[in-house]
């Protein structure tokens, strides 16, 4: 139901909003000695998702490793600069997805009201 009613966009915040609980991780685990930080290639996840796969599987097949700028001696690979800005983009989309699908269900009420 969910994909014929809100398209690409249902699946598209789902994997937003599990891109945000790595970043929001990676972030978490800034001073943790040998944390490896990781993404999901949102494209990647999506088109899998797109191609029939759920969105948990899809996440997790287009998990990736960052590879650090400046590697720091403990062999963390969180750069906070990176995470940051990773962070504000993935909710400025979250957020332009989420207005969307607000938008289309607006639509649909008002069309189920007769206005």
């Amino acid at each position: 139901m969910s994909q014929s009613l809100f398209g690409i966009h249902g699946k598209a915040l789902e994997l937003r909003s599990q891109r945000m609980g790595l970043i929001t991780s990676n972030i978490a685990n800034a001073g943790t000695p040998g944390y490896k930080a990781r993404d999901i290639d949102f494209s990647a996840a999506l088109s899998a998702s797109e191609r029939g796969a759920g969105t948990d599987r899809a996440a997790a097949g287009a998990i990736r490793f960052r590879v650090p700028v400046m590697p720091s001696m403990d062999g963390n690979t969180v750069e906070m600069a990176t995470e940051q800005t990773a962070f504000a983009e993935n909710a400025v989309a979250y957020q332009a997805t989420l207005s969307f699908i607000r938008g289309r269900v607006e639509n649909l009420t008002r069309a189920l009201k007769g206005e």
